[in-house]
C-alpha cells in the first residue's frame, strides 16, 4: 500500500536542497537517507533521499542526481509516496494512517449517523477530515481530541461531539432521510 509521506516545496540554496511540507508522524523512519520514495506525478520518480537536515524549523531534503537550485525547483509540488505495509500501525497508540481512517462510519455519540470519511486535508494547523453526507454534500470535521471522541476500526467507525455550528440541522438527519423532508419535497 502507498502512503503520501511528504510534499515537495521551494528549492533551498544552490545545491540541489529543497523544503519539504511533512505528511507523516514517523519522518526520521519515512524519510531518512537511502529512503526510495515513489512519486505523484509518477514520471517524476522514483527519487532516492541522499541527504537530509532540519534548518529554521524546516526539514530540507536533497536527492540523488539532484545537484542545483534548478534541479531542486523541477520538482516543487511533487508528492513523496512510502510503500507500507498495510499491516503495518503506527507506534503511537491514538495515530492512525490515512487508509485507516477512510470510509469510517461517521456518527455523534448518540449514534446518529453523519456521513462518511472520504478525504483527509492535512493542514499546517490540523488534520480535517472530509465527510460525505448522505446527500452528497460534505462537511469539515477538524481531527482535534475535542471532536473526534473515538475511532473505532473494528466497527469502522468515528464517533464525534461537535460543538454547536459546526454541522447544521441537515447533517443531523442522515440516516436516510426522515419524513419532514420527504413532505417537504425534496430539492436535493
Amino acid at each position: 500500500m502507498q502512503l503520501v509521506v511528504a510534499r515537495i516545496g521551494r528549492a533551498h540554496g544552490i545545491k540541489g536542497e529543497v523544503t519539504v511540507e511533512v505528511r507523516t508522524d514517523e519522518p526520521e523512519l519515512r524519510l531518512g537517507p537511502g529512503a526510495v520514495l515513489q512519486t505523484e506525478p509518477a514520471s517524476a520518480g522514483p527519487l532516492t533521499i541522499e541527504t537530509g537536515r532540519v534548518h529554521s524549523g524546516r526539514l530540507l531534503l536533497r536527492f540523488e542526481g539532484v545537484k542545483d537550485r534548478t534541479g531542486a525547483e523541477a520538482l516543487r509540488n511533487i508528492l513523496l509516496i512510502a510503500e507500507v505495509d498495510p499491516a503495518e500501525l503506527p507506534e503511537e497508540e491514538d495515530e492512525y494512517y490515512d487508509h485507516q481512517l477512510m470510509d469510517l462510519d461517521v456518527v455523534l455519540a448518540d449514534g446518529t449517523g453523519i456521513g462518511r470519511i472520504t478525504e483527509i486535508s492535512h493542514l499546517p494547523s490540523q488534520d480535517l477530515f472530509i465527510v460525505e453526507r448522505p446527500d452528497g454534500s460534505e462537511v469539515m470535521i477538524p481531527f482535534v481530541e475535542e471532536i473526534v471522541a473515538e475511532i473505532d476500526l473494528e466497527e469502522q467507525r468515528c464517533v464525534i461531539t461537535p460543538p454547536p455550528g459546526l454541522i447544521d440541522d441537515r447533517a443531523e438527519v442522515v440516516s436516510g432521510r426522515d419524513e419532514e423532508a420527504e413532505a417537504a419535497g425534496d430539492d436535493a
